[in-house]
Protein backbone atom coordinates (compact mmCIF):
# COMPACT_ATOMS: atom_id res chain seq x y z
CA UNK A 1 0.00 0.00 0.00
CA UNK A 2 3.42 2.23 -0.19
CA UNK A 3 3.56 4.80 -3.09
CA UNK A 4 6.46 5.80 -4.68
CA UNK A 5 5.60 9.88 -5.01
CA UNK A 6 8.33 11.92 -3.00
CA UNK A 7 4.90 13.79 -2.16
CA UNK A 8 4.25 10.83 0.17
CA UNK A 9 7.35 11.74 2.39
CA UNK A 10 7.12 12.89 5.84
CA UNK A 11 9.86 15.92 4.85
CA UNK A 12 7.19 16.49 1.93
CA UNK A 13 5.18 18.14 3.73
CA UNK A 14 4.80 21.96 3.70
CA UNK A 15 3.60 24.40 5.85
CA UNK A 16 4.58 27.79 4.86
CA UNK A 17 1.20 29.42 3.71
CA UNK A 18 -0.81 30.78 6.23
CA UNK A 19 -3.51 28.56 5.65
CA UNK A 20 -1.18 25.42 6.01
CA UNK A 21 -0.01 26.73 9.39
CA UNK A 22 -3.66 26.81 10.65
CA UNK A 23 -3.71 23.39 9.42
CA UNK A 24 -0.38 22.44 11.14
CA UNK A 25 -1.36 23.80 14.82
CA UNK A 26 -4.70 21.72 14.30
CA UNK A 27 -2.65 18.57 13.56
CA UNK A 28 -0.52 18.95 16.40
CA UNK A 29 -3.07 19.38 18.54
CA UNK A 30 -4.70 16.28 16.84
CA UNK A 31 -2.06 14.10 16.04
CA UNK A 32 -1.02 12.55 19.69
CA UNK A 33 -4.74 11.73 20.59
CA UNK A 34 -6.48 8.38 19.14
CA UNK A 35 -9.80 10.09 17.98
CA UNK A 36 -10.84 9.68 14.82
CA UNK A 37 -9.80 11.70 11.91
CA UNK A 38 -12.04 12.59 8.93
CA UNK A 39 -9.56 14.72 6.47
CA UNK A 40 -11.62 16.75 3.72
CA UNK A 41 -10.39 17.83 0.16
CA UNK A 42 -10.22 17.91 -3.44
CA UNK A 43 -8.41 15.52 -5.21
CA UNK A 44 -4.46 15.78 -4.97
CA UNK A 45 -4.20 18.04 -2.11
CA UNK A 46 -2.44 15.78 0.01
CA UNK A 47 -4.91 13.58 2.19
CA UNK A 48 -2.57 10.74 2.71
CA UNK A 49 0.13 13.01 3.42
CA UNK A 50 -1.35 14.71 6.51
CA UNK A 51 -2.78 11.18 7.85
CA UNK A 52 1.21 9.93 7.27
CA UNK A 53 1.85 13.10 8.97
CA UNK A 54 -0.76 12.52 11.79
CA UNK A 55 0.49 8.66 12.37
CA UNK A 56 4.16 9.63 12.93
CA UNK A 57 2.99 12.24 15.79
CA UNK A 58 1.46 10.00 17.60
CA UNK A 59 1.99 6.94 20.35
CA UNK A 60 1.69 4.45 17.13
CA UNK A 61 4.49 6.08 14.93
CA UNK A 62 6.47 2.91 15.75
CA UNK A 63 3.55 0.19 14.34
CA UNK A 64 2.25 -0.06 11.19
CA UNK A 65 0.21 2.33 8.59
CA UNK A 66 -1.95 1.07 6.57
CA UNK A 67 -3.45 2.63 3.28
CA UNK A 68 -6.41 1.81 1.69
CA UNK A 69 -8.16 3.48 -1.12
CA UNK A 70 -11.77 2.20 -0.82
CA UNK A 71 -12.73 3.43 -4.28
CA UNK A 72 -9.69 0.88 -5.78
CA UNK A 73 -11.58 -1.83 -4.16
CA UNK A 74 -13.57 -4.90 -6.57
CA UNK A 75 -17.01 -4.29 -5.07
CA UNK A 76 -17.53 -8.25 -4.59
CA UNK A 77 -14.20 -8.60 -2.95
CA UNK A 78 -14.65 -5.36 -0.41
CA UNK A 79 -15.50 -6.83 2.65
CA UNK A 80 -12.89 -10.10 2.42
CA UNK A 81 -9.77 -6.88 1.86
CA UNK A 82 -10.73 -4.93 4.57
CA UNK A 83 -12.12 -7.46 7.07
CA UNK A 84 -10.47 -10.89 6.08
CA UNK A 85 -11.76 -14.05 4.87
CA UNK A 86 -11.71 -18.09 5.73
CA UNK A 87 -10.68 -20.77 3.24
CA UNK A 88 -13.42 -21.56 1.50
CA UNK A 89 -15.62 -19.14 2.00
CA UNK A 90 -16.08 -18.32 -1.24
CA UNK A 91 -15.23 -19.79 -4.78
CA UNK A 92 -11.16 -18.68 -5.00
CA UNK A 93 -10.79 -18.46 -1.67
CA UNK A 94 -8.08 -21.15 -1.01
CA UNK A 95 -6.22 -20.00 1.90
CA UNK A 96 -7.52 -17.70 5.26
CA UNK A 97 -6.28 -14.20 4.79
CA UNK A 98 -6.43 -11.34 7.55
CA UNK A 99 -8.20 -7.95 6.01
CA UNK A 100 -6.14 -4.70 6.11
CA UNK A 101 -7.74 -4.00 9.82
CA UNK A 102 -5.62 -7.23 11.09
CA UNK A 103 -2.95 -5.46 9.14
CA UNK A 104 -3.38 -2.41 11.00
CA UNK A 105 -3.56 -3.90 14.53
CA UNK A 106 -1.57 -1.88 16.84
CA UNK A 107 -0.97 1.22 14.64
CA UNK A 108 -3.04 3.47 12.21
CA UNK A 109 -5.73 2.52 9.54
CA UNK A 110 -5.99 5.00 6.77
CA UNK A 111 -9.14 4.86 4.52
CA UNK A 112 -9.51 6.70 1.45
CA UNK A 113 -12.21 7.72 -0.61
CA UNK A 114 -14.57 6.24 2.55
CA UNK A 115 -17.19 7.96 -0.08
CA UNK A 116 -16.98 5.04 -2.04
CA UNK A 117 -17.92 2.36 0.35
CA UNK A 118 -21.11 0.66 -0.90
CA UNK A 119 -23.51 0.77 2.13
CA UNK A 120 -23.38 -2.73 3.22
CA UNK A 121 -19.87 -2.51 3.88
CA UNK A 122 -20.76 0.60 5.73
CA UNK A 123 -22.83 -1.16 8.07
CA UNK A 124 -20.13 -3.84 8.73
CA UNK A 125 -17.41 -1.22 8.77
CA UNK A 126 -19.77 0.83 11.53
CA UNK A 127 -19.83 -1.95 13.99
CA UNK A 128 -16.55 -2.69 13.68
CA UNK A 129 -15.61 1.02 14.88
CA UNK A 130 -18.27 0.43 17.55
CA UNK A 131 -16.94 -3.24 18.49
CA UNK A 132 -13.09 -2.80 18.06
CA UNK A 133 -13.04 -5.98 16.64
CA UNK A 134 -13.83 -8.13 12.92
CA UNK A 135 -15.13 -11.71 12.14
CA UNK A 136 -13.77 -12.82 8.81
CA UNK A 137 -15.51 -13.45 6.23
CA UNK A 138 -16.82 -17.29 6.33
CA UNK A 139 -15.93 -17.30 9.84
CA UNK A 140 -17.58 -16.96 13.23
CA UNK A 141 -14.73 -16.07 15.69
CA UNK A 142 -14.32 -12.81 16.61
CA UNK A 143 -10.82 -11.02 16.60
CA UNK A 144 -10.25 -7.77 18.99
CA UNK A 145 -8.33 -5.48 17.53
CA UNK A 146 -6.68 -2.21 18.41
CA UNK A 147 -6.50 0.45 15.82
CA UNK A 148 -6.41 3.74 15.31
CA UNK A 149 -8.81 5.21 11.84
CA UNK A 150 -7.64 7.98 9.75
CA UNK A 151 -10.42 8.31 6.75
CA UNK A 152 -10.69 10.72 3.56
CA UNK A 153 -12.64 12.01 1.16
CA UNK A 154 -13.28 14.28 -1.91
CA UNK A 155 -16.89 14.11 -1.43
CA UNK A 156 -19.56 15.94 0.52
CA UNK A 157 -20.46 13.17 3.05
CA UNK A 158 -23.04 15.38 4.63
CA UNK A 159 -24.61 15.94 1.04
CA UNK A 160 -24.43 12.19 0.52
CA UNK A 161 -26.01 11.44 3.81
CA UNK A 162 -29.06 13.39 2.77
CA UNK A 163 -28.78 11.54 -0.62
CA UNK A 164 -28.91 8.35 1.17
CA UNK A 165 -25.51 7.40 -0.31
CA UNK A 166 -23.83 7.32 3.44
CA UNK A 167 -25.17 6.20 6.67
CA UNK A 168 -25.48 9.03 8.94
CA UNK A 169 -24.30 6.82 12.02
CA UNK A 170 -21.27 5.89 10.17
CA UNK A 171 -20.59 9.50 9.42
CA UNK A 172 -20.39 10.65 13.01
CA UNK A 173 -18.51 8.12 13.66
CA UNK A 174 -16.00 8.98 11.68
CA UNK A 175 -16.21 12.55 11.92
CA UNK A 176 -15.12 13.02 15.22
CA UNK A 177 -12.28 15.30 14.11
CA UNK A 178 -12.64 16.78 10.90
CA UNK A 179 -9.98 18.70 8.82
CA UNK A 180 -10.48 20.49 5.90
CA UNK A 181 -7.04 20.87 3.40
CA UNK A 182 -7.58 23.83 1.48
CA UNK A 183 -6.79 23.83 -2.32
CA UNK A 184 -3.44 24.79 -3.48
CA UNK A 185 -4.58 27.39 -4.93
CA UNK A 186 -5.73 28.71 -1.76
CA UNK A 187 -2.40 29.00 0.15
CA UNK A 188 0.00 29.80 -3.10
CA UNK A 189 2.35 30.29 0.03
CA UNK A 190 2.96 26.41 -0.36
CA UNK A 191 4.02 26.20 -4.20
CA UNK A 192 7.34 27.46 -4.64
CA UNK A 193 8.54 25.34 -1.43
CA UNK A 194 6.62 22.16 -2.42
CA UNK A 195 8.27 22.70 -6.19
CA UNK A 196 12.06 23.16 -5.05
CA UNK A 197 11.30 19.77 -2.77
CA UNK A 198 9.92 17.82 -5.57
CA UNK A 199 12.75 19.27 -8.29
CA UNK A 200 15.36 17.79 -5.08
CA UNK A 201 13.63 14.55 -5.10
CA UNK A 202 13.26 13.91 -8.14
CA UNK A 203 16.87 15.21 -9.95
CA UNK A 204 18.03 12.18 -11.44
CA UNK A 205 22.06 12.29 -13.14
CA UNK A 206 22.50 14.83 -16.03
CA UNK A 207 23.69 13.16 -19.37
CA UNK A 208 26.89 13.35 -18.88
CA UNK A 209 26.67 11.22 -15.40
CA UNK A 210 27.00 13.75 -12.89
CA UNK A 211 24.22 15.22 -10.59
CA UNK A 212 21.88 17.31 -11.81
CA UNK A 213 19.44 19.44 -9.75
CA UNK A 214 18.31 22.37 -11.88
CA UNK A 215 16.67 25.62 -10.12
CA UNK A 216 13.80 27.40 -11.25
CA UNK A 217 14.02 30.89 -12.97
CA UNK A 218 12.12 33.65 -11.56
CA UNK A 219 10.04 33.13 -14.76
CA UNK A 220 9.02 29.34 -14.39
CA UNK A 221 8.53 30.79 -10.33
CA UNK A 222 6.27 33.61 -11.72
CA UNK A 223 4.37 31.00 -13.98
CA UNK A 224 3.85 28.17 -10.86
CA UNK A 225 2.46 30.72 -8.45
CA UNK A 226 0.06 31.98 -11.33
CA UNK A 227 -1.09 28.54 -12.23
CA UNK A 228 -4.58 27.05 -10.73
CA UNK A 229 -3.56 23.63 -10.12
CA UNK A 230 -6.63 22.00 -10.64
CA UNK A 231 -4.77 18.77 -9.92
CA UNK A 232 -3.75 20.21 -6.60
CA UNK A 233 -0.09 19.43 -5.28
CA UNK A 234 0.03 15.86 -7.04
CA UNK A 235 -0.39 18.11 -10.57
CA UNK A 236 2.28 20.58 -9.29
CA UNK A 237 4.64 17.34 -8.71
CA UNK A 238 3.76 16.13 -12.15
CA UNK A 239 4.85 18.95 -13.74
CA UNK A 240 7.96 19.24 -12.01
CA UNK A 241 8.69 15.77 -13.14
CA UNK A 242 8.22 16.84 -16.26
CA UNK A 243 10.13 19.69 -16.52
CA UNK A 244 13.00 17.80 -14.90
CA UNK A 245 13.13 15.16 -18.35
CA UNK A 246 13.19 18.12 -20.90
CA UNK A 247 15.21 20.94 -19.41
CA UNK A 248 18.43 21.32 -21.01
CA UNK A 249 20.04 23.21 -19.11
CA UNK A 250 20.63 24.36 -14.82
CA UNK A 251 17.78 25.88 -14.57
CA UNK A 252 13.76 25.27 -15.43
CA UNK A 253 12.20 27.98 -17.57
CA UNK A 254 8.30 27.93 -18.13
CA UNK A 255 8.94 26.54 -21.75
CA UNK A 256 10.21 22.99 -19.40
CA UNK A 257 6.46 23.16 -17.77
CA UNK A 258 3.87 21.13 -19.06
CA UNK A 259 1.40 22.89 -21.63
CA UNK A 260 -1.82 24.22 -20.14
CA UNK A 261 -4.85 22.42 -21.85
CA UNK A 262 -6.57 24.83 -24.21
CA UNK A 263 -9.35 26.44 -22.08
CA UNK A 264 -12.92 25.87 -23.16
CA UNK A 265 -14.73 28.53 -25.14
CA UNK A 266 -16.90 30.39 -23.33
CA UNK A 267 -20.96 29.90 -24.39
CA UNK A 268 -22.66 32.65 -26.94
CA UNK A 269 -26.18 34.38 -26.28
CA UNK A 270 -26.97 31.97 -29.43
CA UNK A 271 -25.80 28.46 -27.45
CA UNK A 272 -27.59 29.51 -24.35
CA UNK A 273 -30.74 27.51 -23.38
CA UNK A 274 -33.56 28.34 -24.87
CA UNK A 275 -35.85 27.09 -22.52
CA UNK A 276 -33.74 27.68 -19.62
CA UNK A 277 -33.27 30.93 -17.62
CA UNK A 278 -30.77 33.50 -20.26
CA UNK A 279 -30.17 36.41 -18.23
CA UNK A 280 -26.38 36.48 -17.12
CA UNK A 281 -27.83 37.00 -13.35
CA UNK A 282 -30.16 34.43 -14.04
CA UNK A 283 -27.73 32.01 -15.25
CA UNK A 284 -25.49 32.79 -11.82
CA UNK A 285 -28.01 31.89 -9.84
CA UNK A 286 -29.07 28.39 -11.56
CA UNK A 287 -25.04 28.05 -11.18
CA UNK A 288 -25.38 28.82 -7.29
CA UNK A 289 -28.38 26.69 -7.02
CA UNK A 290 -26.29 23.63 -8.21
CA UNK A 291 -23.16 24.63 -6.43
CA UNK A 292 -25.57 24.93 -2.94
CA UNK A 293 -27.31 21.18 -3.61
CA UNK A 294 -23.38 20.09 -4.22
CA UNK A 295 -22.01 21.75 -1.50
CA UNK A 296 -17.98 21.97 -2.30
CA UNK A 297 -15.79 22.58 0.48
CA UNK A 298 -14.99 26.64 0.71
CA UNK A 299 -17.94 27.32 -1.32
CA UNK A 300 -17.50 31.17 -0.47
CA UNK A 301 -13.83 31.41 -0.25
CA UNK A 302 -13.87 29.46 -3.95
CA UNK A 303 -16.50 31.94 -5.32
CA UNK A 304 -14.68 35.25 -4.41
CA UNK A 305 -11.82 33.38 -5.78
CA UNK A 306 -13.04 33.54 -9.09
CA UNK A 307 -14.59 36.96 -9.34
CA UNK A 308 -11.47 38.20 -8.28
CA UNK A 309 -9.55 36.58 -10.85
CA UNK A 310 -11.97 36.86 -13.62
CA UNK A 311 -12.63 40.60 -13.07
CA UNK A 312 -8.70 40.70 -13.00
CA UNK A 313 -7.90 39.15 -16.42
CA UNK A 314 -11.43 40.87 -18.19
CA UNK A 315 -9.72 44.29 -17.45
CA UNK A 316 -6.08 43.29 -18.88
CA UNK A 317 -4.99 42.94 -15.24
CA UNK A 318 -5.02 46.21 -14.09
CA UNK A 319 -6.27 46.89 -10.54
CA UNK A 320 -7.30 50.02 -10.93
CA UNK A 321 -9.98 49.43 -13.46
CA UNK A 322 -10.96 45.55 -11.68
CA UNK A 323 -11.47 47.56 -8.46
CA UNK A 324 -13.85 50.12 -10.20
CA UNK A 325 -15.50 47.14 -12.13
CA UNK A 326 -16.24 45.35 -8.65
CA UNK A 327 -17.06 48.69 -6.92
CA UNK A 328 -14.86 47.51 -4.54
CA UNK A 329 -11.40 49.69 -2.68
CA UNK A 330 -8.16 48.68 -4.59
CA UNK A 331 -6.48 48.05 -1.54
CA UNK A 332 -9.06 44.99 -1.11
CA UNK A 333 -8.41 43.88 -4.76
CA UNK A 334 -4.54 44.10 -4.18
CA UNK A 335 -4.55 41.92 -1.06
CA UNK A 336 -6.66 39.25 -2.96
CA UNK A 337 -4.41 39.47 -6.20
CA UNK A 338 -1.57 38.90 -3.18
CA UNK A 339 -3.30 35.97 -1.55
CA UNK A 340 -4.05 34.56 -5.13
CA UNK A 341 -0.44 34.83 -6.21
CA UNK A 342 -1.12 37.09 -9.25
CA UNK A 343 0.05 40.57 -7.84
CA UNK A 344 3.96 39.88 -9.10
CA UNK A 345 2.51 39.15 -12.81
CA UNK A 346 0.11 42.31 -12.84
CA UNK A 347 1.35 45.74 -14.99
CA UNK A 348 1.52 48.73 -13.52
CA UNK A 349 -1.97 50.03 -12.92
CA UNK A 350 -2.48 53.85 -14.60
CA UNK A 351 -4.31 56.93 -12.17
Amino acid sequence: MQTSSAWADDDAVVFEDQASRVLLAHLERVAPSETTVLIEGETGTGKEVVARYIHRRSRRSLRPFVAVNCGALSPTLIESELFGHERGAFSGALVSRAGWFEEANGGTLFLDEIGELPLPSQATLLRVLQEREVVRVGSRRQIPLDFRLLAATNVDLEGAVTGGRFRRDLFYRLAVTTLLLPPLRNRPGDILPLARRFLAAHAGSSRDGGPRAPRLSAAAEQELRARRWPGNVRELENALQHALLVSRGDEISPEDLPVLPAAHPEPTESALPLSGPTSPLELLRSVLARLFDERPPRLWAQIEDTVIRSAFEHQARNQVRTARLLGIGRNVVRAKLSALGLLSRSPAAPP
